[in-house]
């Protein structure tokens, strides 16, 4: 219930230290002393934004919480991982790093979690940042927001529609601040391009292409072998069927190589959602139908023939809109095109550049009564969020539409034929199959009900 967050926000670390600051002092606290904010200025304690680390692999410990230590007006309180040797080395890192900023040159103020429950149940943590594989992802956040924090969760966002939809209305349910941690919005040229679509710089759009790269997926058999001690198998699989622990069914023991579970099934979908999230998420801004959907998908794709690793090969999936646009996307290179009766505009990810036809579009200049989209760094759109109560760039409902124009794709490409999809009701109009597969089973307790 809201009542959740509100009591979680009473007694939350920014609105305890708004009214008062207790002092320490032979492991006693002693009376509470009122100072004003302004004495410490824009980064006094009370307005710092507390975030809690969920998930410590790569993404995790390579990019989100380097970026979270690049805000003065945020601290990093607590990490948590299933995997020890993980869970040390962000703890490490963040001690180290806030260890700078100390007269002493040391620090310890990181706890450390196995259970994600434990650290959501901490009410001096404002918001978390999501990193775990995307089985995890809505189980986590619908925790996360009855505990009533802030949410910022990387993409895909989800393994189904269906558990979308229920992330979605959880986190409008209790108010949360979410962002879905795509950070393509935060590169210009993909920006650029969409205003100026949006603007009608190239006329009346018809048709966006999209590619994403082609996956690095091998079919073989892989042996079990016993779970490495560090790692909480049990814990890790969480939602997922029961399955015999292999190293490449999860991560490398002891790195921060690119993990197994990417081109598992039960885990992750393979480059059809995971490129797929950042690239089609751009079409469906330049086309301004992010809060919805296409009317109608088709697909072709190859998968390994045997092995572990499952996930598409490569595919070719063709949607069409409401408003006649069509879009194809495919595995290629990371890339949007938008061509309209008037020209073209493409934005290359690997060069992060700009071409289009004619090519006088690139130096248009937007008037001030036209539309004007925002560019700021996605964490920094999230902690402002936060912070001035307001709504994210990519909230939960657009990182939920922009994963299910995915998955209808994959749905379309198993059922082998043309679906007509309705994006108000979330269910396919001519195939009951197809609808069946909206859905995934839940071990419990882990179950979203």
């Amino acid at each position: 219930m809201v009542e959740d967050r509100e009591n979680a926000n009473n007694l939350s670390r920014r609105a305890f230290l708004r009214d008062s600051i207790g002092m320490i002092a032979g492991g006693a606290l002693l009376s509470p002393t009122i100072v004003p904010s302004s004495v410490f200025g824009a980064n006094a304690p009370s307005n710092r934004v507390t975030v809690g680390m969920i998930g410590m692999g790569r993404q995790a410990y390579y990019s989100n919480v380097k970026t979270f230590f690049s805000f003065p007006d945020v601290q990093v309180v607590a990490v948590c991982d299933v995997d020890t040797w993980r869970l040390q080395g962000a703890r490490k890192a963040v001690e180290e790093h806030y260890a700078k900023n100390q007269s002493s040159g040391t620090f310890k103020g990181c706890a450390v979690y196995r259970d994600f429950r434990d650290l959501l149940a901490r009410p001096d943590i404002d918001a978390v940042m999501v990193s775990t594989p995307d089985h995890w992802h809505v189980p986590i956040s619908i925790a996360a927001a009855k505990a009533g924090k802030d949410i910022s969760c990387e993409k895909p966002l989800t393994l189904s529609i269906a558990e979308g939809r229920v992330l979605s209305d959880t986190v409008r349910r209790y108010n949360c601040v979410f962002r879905t941690d795509s950070e393509f919005r935060s590169h210009a040229c993909f920006q650029r391009a969409c205003e100026l679509v949006l603007n009608g710089r190239i006329g009346k759009v018809h048709t966006i292409r999209t590619g994403v790269p082609v996956g690095d997926v091998a079919g073989r058999p892989e042996p079990t072998s016993p779970v490495p001690e560090e790692l909480d198998y049990e814990m890790w699989l969480g939602p997922a069927p029961s399955a015999p622990y292999t190293v490449n069914r999860v991560h490398p023991h002891q790195s921060y190589d690119r993990p197994g579970w990417m081109r598992v099934r039960d885990y992750c979908e393979g480059m059809v959602t995971n490129w797929g999230a950042h690239l089609n998420d751009i079409a469906q801004w330049g086309n301004g139908t992010e809060r919805t959907g296409p009317v109608e998908v088709e697909g072709t794709g190859q998968y390994p023939k045997d092995g572990l690793w499952e996930v598409l090969l490569g595919f070719e999936i063709r949607y069409k809109y409401a408003n006649g646009v069509q879009l194809f996307y495919n595995t290629s290179r990371p890339y949007v095109r938008f061509e309209g009766n008037e020209g073209w505009i493409e934005a290359d990810y690997d060069k992060r550049a700009l071409k289009a036809q004619p090519e006088s579009i690139l130096t248009s200049a937007l008037k001030p009564d036209e539309i004007h989209l925002p560019l700021k760094d996605e964490k920094r759109d999230f902690i402002d969020a936060v912070k001035t109560r307001g709504q994210t760039l990519a909230d939960a409902e657009v990182g939920h539409r922009t994963t299910s124009l995915c998955q209808i794709g994959h749905i379309a490409i198993q059922v082998g034929h043309k679906l007509n999809w309705d994006p108000q009701a979330e269910r396919f109009t001519n195939d009951d199959a197809a609808n069946r597969m909206l859905g995934r089973p839940m071990r419990s307790p882990w179950s979203l009900a």
